[in-house]
């Protein structure tokens, strides 16, 4: 059987009605699994069945970004229950009737995409959409949504229904956000100072855009944005974790929240490093490469290396390659060591 991918979404069916309904979804939808149970005559054609679904959906839950279920709402209840964790990592459940007349958006209905994917299969069936975010049925702009499509990560996603339910009720926002990702789109904003932001007594809507780890008040919802490169030099065959210590005490030390890198950057030459390869699976970052004639590019080198450039021909690489990655942003912290890795933050240039 082949394994699911996190990227996909997946089809449950149990009935015979179920059948005609996932075909015509899997026609129109893209990277979708059917799974049918066993007890039906035509699963003796499909690739993906089960004998129990409560156990293929514990084994199966968090590899598929959302499900399908073409059955009652109530034994979807009862199988996910014991599964779900918070809106955050949940993947999106939608439930469609065993005639197609409805699609419920059941889970993770603005961070999973729940409510979007019933919108799409409600179109593709004929069936009534049900959405009962309070957001969207007021048509109120919603946080964890604006968050999601300005890809941003939500730090603390417990401060989220304070910051929904003032958008809701058109109730003042207080915002700290430097860098104007959220600018115009949040009614009745108001822009304040991080010392201002601090002081705020703990039943006020506030959210804090940024890359700068501060200590806020819990009430104060904690938006992270993509906003910082890594630049990484090591030596041959440097174990991934010593790499990531590195990475980590730089971040820790100069105050910036791991959560806002996009990205890594080094030589090319580390194409096939195995701790840098780790590395980047580990974060779920990409990994940006660059060659000499682009790292001799940039001039402004805070810590040139003589030793790097007579072993490898370049001046620098951790510093160049943060700089080249984040297209000529700004440099937060130069060159840092250690015996085997070297690395340098900087800050994307769009926002610098």
């Amino acid at each position: 059987m082949p394994a699911a991918k996190k990227d996909k979404i997946a089809i449950w069916v149990i009935t015979p009605n179920g059948i005609e309904i996932a075909r015509q979804i899997a026609a129109l939808l893209p990277d979708v699994d059917t799974h049918m149970s066993a007890r039906l005559s035509e699963a003796a054609i499909e690739k993906l069945t089960f004998d129990k679904l409560s156990e293929e959906i514990v084994a199966k839950f968090n590899k598929y970004c959302g499900h399908i279920f073409i059955m009652s709402s109530g034994i979807v209840v009862r199988v996910i229950a014991p599964l779900i964790q918070n809106k955050t990592e949940d993947p999106a459940i939608v439930v469609i009737d065993d005639r197609g007349q409805h699609a419920i958006s059941l889970l993770a209905g603005h961070l999973g995409g729940a409510n979007a994917l019933t919108l799409r299969v409600a179109e593709i069936i004929g069936a009534r959409p049900v959405i009962t975010t309070a957001t969207d049925v007021n048509r109120r702009p919603a946080i964890d949504v604006l968050a999601k499509e300005k890809n941003m990560v939500i730090e603390n996603p417990r401060a989220i229904k304070t910051v929904n339910m003032a958008l809701l009720t058109d109730q003042k926002v207080y915002v700290h956000d430097r860098f104007a990702l959220l600018q115009d789109e949040i009614p009745n904003a108001i822009q304040l100072t991080e010392e201002v932001l601090i002081k705020l007594d703990d039943h006020t809507a506030a959210i804090f855009v940024g890359d700068r780890q501060i200590e806020l008040p819990s009430h104060v919802l904690i938006l992270r944005p993509a906003t910082l490169v890594a630049g990484i030099g090591c030596n041959r065959n440097t174990p991934m974790q010593e790499i990531k210590d590195l990475l980590d005490e730089v971040l820790k030390k100069n105050n910036l929240a791991g959560a806002c890198l996009n990205r890594i950057a080094t030589i090319d030459l580390k194409a096939d490093e195995p701790g840098m390869v780790e590395l980047a699976k580990d974060l779920n970052l990409p990994i940006e490469f660059f060659n000499r004639e682009e790292l001799n590019s940039v001039k402004d080198i805070q810590t040139p290396s003589t030793m790097v450039e007579k072993h490898v021909g370049v001046k620098s690489v951790c510093e160049a390659a943060a700089i080249l990655a984040s297209r000529t942003g700004t440099l937060l912290v130069p060159k840092q060591t250690t015996p085997n890795v070297t690395v340098a933050i900087a800050r994307n240039a769009f926002i610098s």
